[in-house]
C-alpha cells in the first residue's frame, strides 16, 4: 500500500486531515451542501458550492445535518468564521517559530566521542590460582571461550589475547589495541601512558581481568606482578587513574570488583578535577563485574570470565544461559549455537536476527529505566560504550541468576526483571527452533521472527490510546531499529508519523531516543513510497528544532524537498510541507540559502506560484502557496544575490497577484515576500549619492513592489496589515532620505502652509474647533483648513476601490490660495493624474509613490487594530514623523497604555492619558502640533497628531495648549544603521506553529464543540417552534430593568441567545454585559480609546457557537471580540475599517452595518455611494454594490434565511431590496415614506427597516421617522400592502422578530408598541418595571430575543428594560 494512499485512508477519516490552518474552511464554507471534503478538493470549489447553493431561490437544499427538516437548517447557519488560528488573540501574543534552544539542547548529544585506544591487561597466570580462592570442582574454566588448560600456559594466554581482540573489534573495529599479559606495574604504566597518547582527547577503553591475581584490596589496590612472578605487587587505583586520565572507560572482570567503584567515586569526592578551570571534567565510566563482597560464579555452566563474555559476545552467552532454561533445552546443545547460521550483521540470517533483536530489546530496557540524560549519555554518545551497556544489562541478568551483582558508575537501576526480557526469551525460543532444521538443510528459508510486528502492533495500540499524560511508548526505541529494515520500515514510519503528530513533547521523545540520524539518512534513499511520510517526519523535527537546517544542507537533504516540492502527484497539502522544511532551511542560514538558490529553488517556486494563482486554474490549496510566499521570503531576507534573481524572475508581479487571494494567509505571506524582496540598504551607505548609484532596473522594481503594497493598505485581515507595516518600515529604512524629504515638505518655516502634496497634513490657524472631513475621504489625517469652505476633494467622488488612487492624493489638497502659491512644484504636483501614473517623469513619479507610501504609513498609524496602530507608529518614527500628544477636546477617564500594543511602543507612550491619543478618527477635536525649531518666529502650525523630527526616535511630549515644548530633548532612540529598530514580522513565525499542531487528528475540542451546537440547534428549533405559534399579545410584562449608568443614553442593545445576558453600548463606544436572571454586571469595557466616538451597531457572529461580538463604530471601524462575556477577558479577534472614502461634503461617514450568518458576509454603507460586502470568512472586501441611488442609506437589513440579500432605507424615504448575486445588485425599488412627509410634518427617513419573519424573501417591513411603519412585499408590488401611524414625527427605534409575528417601535415620545404582522397593536409598554412605576425615557434602541418572545428595550435615560409575554417563574 502506498504511503499515500495509507495517509489518504487514515486522513480521509478525520475532516481536518494534514489540513492548513485554514482547517475551519472545510467547516465553515461548506455550510451547506458539502459535508465531507476530498484532500484536494480547494476551498474555491467550496465557495463555488456555495454560491450555487444560494443562486438558487429554494430553500429547501439547505441542510448538511440529516437530522433536522429542511425548512429548519434555513434558520439555523452551518457556518463558522473568524475562529482561525489567526483570530487567536492576534493582538497580544507573538508567536515564536521553530526553537533554537531549550528543548533543542536536550536531544542533541552535547559532544560526539570515540573511543581511540583500548588497553588490555590480563592477570591469568595460568595453572597458578591466587592464595585467597577456594575452587570447586567442576568449576568454570573457559577464559573468551578458550579452554586455558587445554595447551600450554604462553599459548593459551596468547589464544585468549586474540580472541578478545577479536570481540571487541566487532564493537569498535576502528581503535588502536594494546595489550599486557601478566604484567609488572611498571609496564601497565607504559600500557595506559601509551595509549593515552594516541587517543589525545578521545576515549580509553581499560579492561582488567584478574582472575590469577588476589582480590583488589579494601583502599581500592589493583594486583600486578614483579618481574619474576614471585610476588603480587599491589597498584593504587589513583595511579591508574593518572595514568588512563579522562575520558575513559574501566571493565573492572574479577572477584570484589565493587572495590575499585567504591575506590573511585571516594577518589573523585576527595579530587574533583573538574572544579580546577584548567583540567577537563572528570568523564569516567566503570563497569565491574560484581559488589565489594561478592566473588565470581564458579558454575561450570559459565566461563570463568562470564562478566566478559556477557559484555562482548552477548549473543553466545544467552542462548547458552538461555538454553538450560527453556523448553528446547532436550532439542539444543552447546554445539548448535555455535553454529548459529549467518553474520551478526547481516538482518536477514537468524544470527543477525537475533543480534538485532538483542539491540532492540536492551535499547528499549535502558530508554525505559534509565533518565534521559543518562540514556544520551551512555547509550547515544559513543558506539563502544553504548555497545558495552547494552550487553551490560544482559551481564546483570545472568550473573544475578549465579547471586552475582554487576556494578556500573554511574549507577543504573535494576533491569533484570524487566518484562522486555520475556519478550527476548520468546523471540529466541522461535528462532532456536528453526537451528536444527537450517542447520540439516542449508538451503531452507530462515523464517523471520514476528517480534518487530507485534512490537509495532503494540505501538499503534499505544498510539490510538495514549496522549502526553500518559507513560510514553515503550516501543520507541524499536521503532528506531526498525527503520533499519526495508520490510518493516514503512509501516514505522507511518507509525513514527502519528506518534510526532501528537505534540511537540513526541518530536523531542522521538528525538532524544536518537531516531535523527535514522532519518536523516533516509533522505538518500529513492523510495518513492517513502517520500510523504518522510517529509511529514521531517516538517515535525523542524517544526520544534530549526537547528536541523545545518544537518539537512551539509548531507544535501535539501535537494530531497526540492524535488519533493517539483512533483506534481504530491498532494499540495503535503508539498506545503516540503516548502516549510525549505524555509526553515534557509531561514537565517546563509549556507542553506546558498544551498537552495544553487539547486534553483527561486524558479521551482515561482513556477509554482504562478501557476496556482493564475486565474482560470482550479486554486491550489492556500497553505501551499502560503509557504512558497514565506520560502521565497526567507530565501532572499537581507541576501542581495537572492533579491536580484527574483527581480530578475519579475517575482513582483507573481506576488501582485497573490495580494488578491481569498485566504489572509496567503495575502500575509505575499506581503512578506514582497516586502524582504526590498533591499533595507543595510551594506551601503545610502546617504551620500546614492541617487547617482542606483540601478535602474532595481529602481523600477522596487517601485513596482511598493505599487503593489499600497494596494493592501485597506486589506480586512490585522495580519495582512501588519506584515504591510513591516515591509514598509524597510522600504522606509531603504529610501530614508527621499522619504524624509518628502515629510520635510510638509512643513515649511517660512509661511503657514504645508505643501499640498499631502493633502492630509495641512495647517489650520487657530486652536477653535473646525470641521473636517472624515479620514476615509484619504488616507491621510486631514484635509481641510479650518475656515476654508472648498471641500478636500476636487472631482468629487472618491473611488471606493483603492483608497490609495483618491483625487486628493492625485491632486493635492486645496488649502488657502496663499499656501498653494508657496507649494514645491518639484515634490507632487500632478505626478498622478486620473489614477495613471505618468512614466516621462520618473523623478516625479517617485516623489509621487513616496507621498503615497507617507500617506499609508500614516493610514496604518490611525489602525483600529492596536498592534498595527503601534506598527504603523513606529513606520512614521523612521522617517522622522513623531506624535506629540495633546490633551482631547472632552476629558476622558481613565490612563496607560492600550493593551496589545508592541512594547517598543507601549515603552514609549508609558504615562501618557488614554485620553491623550492624538487618533483622532475623524480628524477633529484633537489639536496637535508639528512645528519649526525656534529658529524662525513661533508661528504655530496645527497637524493632527504629527510632528516631523529629524530623529528615529519617539518622543511624546504632554501638552497644556496646542504648542509642543520647542526643547525636542536628547535624542535617545536608536540611530538609522540600527536594525533592532526595524519592526519584525511575525507571519512566518506565526505559520510555523500550525506545524506543532496535530495534523492528522481532529482534537477532542472538535467533538466538544459539536455536541454543544447540537444541544444548542435543538434548543433553537423548540423556541422556534413556539414562536411561530405565539400571538405575543402579552409582551408588555416586564421582567428586569437595568441602569446601566451610561453617560449618554443606550444607544444599541442586543439578548444572547442562550444565556440570560444583555449586551448594550452607548455613544461612547463603551460595552457593557449584563445577566438580567441574576442582575449582575459581567464585564465592561471600551471598544477602543480613540477620542472619537460613535456606535453603530452591534451583531453577534457564530451565535450558534462560541459567539463573538461585533461591534460597529460610526465612522464605519469594525472590532470583533472574543470570550466578552468574562471581566477583563475580552480579547480583539479582528479589527478593520469597513468604508473606504465618502460622499463630498460629508462630515462624517454615520456607518450603518449588518451581518448575515448565512453568507458570512457583512454589510456596510452610510454617506457614501455604494454598499461595500465583506467577506468575514476570508477577512476581504467581496464588492461593493452601487447604491443606485443619490441619497445616503439610514438603515440596512440583511436577510438572515437568504444569504446575499439585503433592503436598505434611504434618508428620503426609498427602500431598496439588493442581492449581490445578481449582475448589478440592485433588485427593487420603492417609496414607501414620500406621503409621511405631507401627513405628519415629520421627515421621511427611514430610521428602520428588517425582513419579516418566515421563508419568503422579499417581505420587508419599514419605518420612518415621521412614525409611519409599511409593509412591503417589494418584488410583486413596489407600494406599500399595509400601512401602520404609530408615532406621529417621533419614531426612533423599530425592531422585528426574527421568528414570531411582531414588530416593535419606540418613540421619543417614551412609549413602545407591538404590533403583528397583520397591523393589530397587541399593546404598549409605557412604565418601567419599578416600584413608583414611572415612565420609560425616550427609547433610543429596541431588540428582540432571536429565539423567544423577549424584548430588550434601551432609553436616553441610560436604563435598558426586559419585556415577556409570559412571566417564568423566577429560579
Amino acid at each position: 500500500m502506498a504511503l499515500g494512499d495509507m495517509m489518504e485512508s487514515r486522513f480521509s477519516h478525520s475532516q481536518l486531515a494534514l489540513v492548513s490552518n485554514h482547517n475551519h474552511n472545510h467547516y465553515s464554507n461548506s455550510t451547506i451542501d458539502v459535508v465531507v471534503l476530498d484532500m484536494d478538493s480547494s476551498s474555491d470549489s467550496i465557495v463555488d458550492a456555495r454560491r450555487d447553493r444560494d443562486d438558487s431561490d429554494t430553500v429547501a437544499s439547505y441542510g448538511n445535518n440529516a437530522l433536522l427538516p429542511p425548512t429548519s437548517m434555513a434558520y439555523l447557519p452551518q457556518n463558522l468564521v473568524l475562529c482561525d488560528l489567526r483570530h487567536d488573540a492576534f493582538e497580544a501574543c507573538t508567536p515564536s517559530g521553530p526553537a533554537q534552544t531549550g528543548l533543542v539542547s536536550k536531544w542533541r548529544p552535547k559532544d560526539r566521542m570515540k573511543t581511540g585506544s583500548v588497553a588490555f591487561v590480563l592477570c591469568l597466570n595460568i595453572s597458578v590460582d591466587p592464595p585467597d580462592v577456594i575452587k570447586i570442582s567442576p568449576c568454570a574454566r573457559m577464559e573468551c571461550w578458550i579452554d586455558p588448560f587445554s595447551m600450554t600456559p604462553q599459548k593459551a594466554t596468547d589464544a585468549i589475547i586474540k580472541s578478545l581482540y577479536s570481540q571487541y573489534e566487532r564493537w569498535q573495529p576502528k581503535a588502536r589495541f594494546r595489550h599486557s599479559l601478566d604484567p609488572t606495574i611498571e609496564e601497565v604504566k607504559k600500557l595506559c601512558t601509551t595509549s593515552r597518547k594516541h587517543a589525545k582527547s578521545e576515549r580509553v577503553l581499560f579492561h582488567y581481568n584478574g582472575h590469577g591475581v588476589p582480590k583488589p584490596t579494601a583502599n581500592g589496590e589493583l594486583w600486578f606482578f614483579n618481574r619474576s612472578y614471585t610476588q603480587y605487587i599491589p597498584c593504587p587505583i589513583s595511579d591508574l587513574d593518572s595514568w588512563v586520565k579522562t575520558p575513559s572507560i574501566y571493565v573492572f572482570d574479577c572477584s570484589a570488583a565493587g572495590m575499585i567503584v567504591n575506590a573511585f567515586i571516594e577518589l573523585q569526592d576527595w579530587n574533583p578535577s573538574s572544579s580546577s578551570g584548567t583540567s577537563p571534567p572528570w568523564d569516567c565510566i566503570l563497569l565491574a563485574a560484581c559488589e565489594a563482597h561478592e566473588t565470581l560464579p564458579q558454575s561450570h555452566e559459565f566461563p570463568a570470565d562470564v562478566f566478559t563474555s556477557c559484555l562482548t559476545t552477548p549473543i553466545k552467552i544467552a542462548l547458552r544461559w538461555f538454553c538450560t532454561r527453556s523448553l528446547l533445552h532436550e532439542s539444543l546443545d552447546y554445539s548448535l549455537i555455535d553454529r548459529i547460521p549467518g553474520r551478526q550483521t547481516d538482518r536477514k540470517t537468524l544470527l543477525g536476527e537475533l543480534n538485532w533483536i538483542f539491540t532492540a530489546v536492551t535499547d528499549t530496557i535502558a530508554w525505559n529505566v534509565l533518565p534521559h540524560d543518562l540514556f544520551q549519555r551512555l547509550f547515544r554518545q559513543d558506539l563502544l560504550v553504548a555497545s558495552l551497556f547494552r550487553n551490560f544489562l544482559l551481564a546483570e541478568r545472568i550473573m544475578r541468576s549465579a547471586n552475582c551483582s554487576p556494578v556500573s558508575y554511574p549507577m543504573l537501576p535494576p533491569t533484570h526483571q524487566h518484562h522486555m526480557w520475556d519478550a527476548w526469551d520468546m523471540a529466541a525460543e522461535i528462532c532456536l527452533s528453526q537451528l536444527p532444521a537450517l542447520l540439516e538443510d542449508p538451503n531452507a528459508e530462515f523464517q523471520p521472527s514476528p517480534f518487530f510486528t507485534e512490537q509495532l502492533t503494540a505501538f499503534e495500540v499505544w498510539l490510538d490510546h495514549g496522549s502526553e499524560h500518559k507513560k510514553p511508548p515503550e516501543q520507541l526505541p524499536i521503532v528506531l531499529q526498525v527503520l533499519l529494515s526495508q520490510c518493516h520500515r514503512f509501516r514505522a514510519l507511518v507509525l513514527l508519523g502519528r506518534f510526532l503528530d501528537m505534540g511537540p513533547w513526541a518530536v523531542d521523545l522521538a528525538l532524544s531516543v536518537g531516531i535523527f540520524p535514522y532519518v536523516l539518512k533516509l533522505l538518500q534513499t529513492t523510495t518513492p513510497e517513502l517520500r510523504q511520510i518522510l517529509v511529514f517526519i521531517w516538517t515535525k523535527i523542524l517544526a520544534l528544532d530549526k537547528s536541523c537546517q545545518v544537518d539537512l544542507v551539509k548531507d544535501g537533504g535539501h535537494i530531497y524537498f526540492i524535488r519533493f516540492l517539483d512533483s506534481v502527484e504530491a498532494y499540495p497539502e503535503q508539498r506545503a510541507m516540503a516548502a516549510f522544511v525549505l524555509t526553515v532551511i534557509v531561514d537565517g542560514h546563509r549556507r542553506g540559502q546558498e544551498a537552495c538558490i544553487e539547486a534553483n529553488l527561486i524558479h521551482v517556486c515561482l513556477k509554482h506560484l504562478q501557476s496556482g494563482s493564475a486565474p482560470n486554474e482550479t486554486q491550489t490549496e492556500p497553505l501551499f502557496l502560503q509557504w512558497l510566499c514565506l520560502c521565497l521570503g526567507k530565501l532572499w531576507e537581507d541576501f542581495t544575490e537572492a533579491q536580484i534573481i527574483g527581480l530578475q524572475a519579475n517575482a513582483p508581479a507573481v506576488f501582485s497577484l497573490l495580494l488578491s487571494e481569498p485566504q489572509p494567509e496567503v495575502r500575509a505571506s505575499a506581503v512578506f515576500a514582497l516586502g524582504t524582496l526590498l533591499d533595507v540598504g543595510f551594506d551601503s551607505s545610502r546617504d551620500v549619492g546614492d541617487d547617482e548609484r542606483d540601478d535602474d532596473e532595481k529602481v523600477v522594481a522596487e517601485i513596482s513592489i511598493v505599487k503593489s503594497l499600497l494596494n493592501v493598505v485597506s486589506d480586512g485581515s490585522p495580519l495582512v496589515r501588519a506584515e504591510l507595516a513591516v515591509a514598509l518600515a524597510r522600504f522606509a529604512f531603504g529610501h530614508n532620505r527621499h522619504l524624509k524629504a518628502i515629510a520635510a515638505a510638509y512643513w515649511k518655516p517660512q509661511s503657514n502652509s504645508v505643501l499640498s502634496s499631502l493633502p492630509s497634513f495641512t495647517v489650520r490657524n487657530s486652536v477653535s474647533s473646525y470641521n473636517t472631513p472624515n479620514q476615509y475621504s484619504q488616507i491621510g489625517l486631514l484635509s481641510r483648513v479650518g475656515n476654508d469652505t472648498q471641500t478636500a476633494t476636487r472631482d468629487g467622488r472618491v473611488s471606493s476601490s483603492s483608497p490609495l488612487t483618491t483625487s486628493s492624493i492625485m491632486h493635492g489638497s486645496p488649502l488657502s490660495d496663499d499656501s498653494s502659491q508657496h507649494s514645491d512644484p518639484g515634490v507632487l504636483n500632478e505626478c498622478v493624474t486620473n489614477g495613471v501614473v505618468n512614466h516621462a517623469k520618473p523623478r516625479q513619479l517617485d516623489n509621487g509613490l513616496y507621498s503615497q507610501c507617507v500617506s499609508a504609513m500614516c493610514t496604518l498609524a490611525k489602525d483600529s487594530s492596536p498592534r498595527i496602530s503601534g506598527l504603523g507608529r513606529r513606520v512614521l518614527s523612521i522617517i522622522g514623523i513623531e506624535q506629540v500628544v495633546a490633551k482631547s477636546a472632552k476629558p476622558v477617564t481613565g490612563t496607560g497604555v492600550r493593551t496589545g500594543e508592541s512594547s517598543a511602543t507601549a515603552n514609549s507612550l508609558a504615562g501618557l492619558a488614554r485620553s491623550s491619543s492624538w487618533f483622532d478618527m475623524n480628524g477633529g477635536h484633537l489639536p496637535l502640533t508639528f512645528r519649526t525649531p525656534p529658529v524662525s518666529p513661533p508661528r504655530p502650525s496645527y497637524l493632527t497628531g504629527m510632528r516631523r523630527v529629524c530623529s528615529l526616535e519617539f518622543r511624546p511630549h504632554l501638552m497644556d495648549s496646542g504648542l509642543a515644548d520647542p526643547l525636542l530633548g536628547s535624542p535617545v532612540g536608536p540611530t538609522p544603521s540600527d536594525r533592532s529598530f526595524l519592526p519584525q514580522s511575525t507571519i512566518y513565525n506565526w505559520s510555523c506553529s500550525h506545524f506543532s499542531k496535530p495534523l492528522l487528528t481532529a482534537t477532542d475540542a472538535a467533538d466538544e464543540i459539536a455536541v454543544k451546537r447540537e444541544k444548542r440547534e435543538k434548543l433553537a428549533l423548540k423556541h422556534i417552534t413556539k414562536c411561530q405559534r405565539s400571538s405575543g399579545s402579552n409582551l408588555h410584562n416586564p421582567i428586569a430593568r437595568w441602569d446601566t449608568k451610561f453617560e449618554t443614553g443606550a444607544k444599541t442593545a442586543l439578548l444572547q441567545p442562550f444565556s440570560p445576558i444583555v449586551v448594550a453600548a452607548e455613544e461612547g463606544e463603551c460595552i457593557r454585559v449584563w445577566n438580567y436572571e441574576e442582575a449582575t454586571l459581567l464585564n465592561s469595557f471600551n471598544n477602543h480609546e480613540y477620542p472619537n466616538k460613535g456606535i453603530s451597531k452591534l451583531c453577534l457572529v457564530n451565535e450558534l457557537d462560541e459567539s463573538l461580538l461585533l461591534v460597529a463604530s460610526s465612522d464605519g471601524n469594525v472590532r470583533v471580540w472574543k470570550d466578552y462575556i468574562s471581566r477583563g477577558k475580552q480579547k480583539l479577534v479582528t479589527a478593520f475599517s469597513s468604508i473606504h472614502g465618502h460622499r463630498p461634503g460629508a462630515r462624517s461617514v454615520n456607518a450603518v452595518v449588518d451581518w448575515q450568518q448565512q453568507s458570512g458576509y457583512m454589510y456596510a454603507s452610510g454617506e457614501i455611494s455604494s454598499t461595500m460586502v465583506w467577506d468575514l470568512d476570508k477577512e476581504q472586501l467581496l464588492s461593493s454594490v452601487p447604491l443606485a441611488s443619490d441619497c445616503s442609506i439610514s438603515a440596512l437589513a440583511a436577510s438572515q434565511v437568504h444569504g446575499g440579500q439585503f433592503a436598505a432605507g434611504f434618508v428620503d424615504g426609498s427602500v431598496r431590496l439588493y442581492d449581490i448575486r445578481t449582475p448589478d445588485g440592485l433588485v427593487c425599488v420603492s417609496r414607501p415614506h414620500t406621503l409621511g412627509v405631507d401627513r405628519s410634518g415629520g421627515i421621511a427617513r427611514v430610521v428602520g427597516i428588517g425582513f419579516q419573519p418566515g421563508l419568503v424573501p422579499a417581505k420587508i417591513v419599514s419605518a420612518s421617522q415621521a412614525g409611519d411603519i409599511q409593509f412591503l412585499d417589494i418584488r410583486n408590488q413596489t407600494e406599500a400592502y399595509l400601512t401602520i401611524d404609530a408615532h406621529r414625527g417621533s419614531l426612533t427605534a423599530l425592531a422585528i422578530h426574527r421568528h414570531a409575528p411582531l414588530i416593535a417601535s419606540g418613540s421619543a415620545k417614551q412609549l413602545i408598541k407591538v404590533f403583528n404582522l397583520e397591523g393589530e397593536q397587541l399593546g404598549t409598554i409605557r412604565y418601567s418595571p419599578t416600584f413608583m412605576a414611572q415612565k420609560i425615557g425616550p427609547v433610543s434602541c429596541l431588540a428582540f430575543h432571536p429565539y423567544q418572545i423577549l424584548l430588550a428595550a434601551g432609553s436616553a435615560d441610560a436604563c435598558v428594560s426586559i419585556y415577556a409575554d409570559e412571566i417564568s417563574p423566577p429560579r
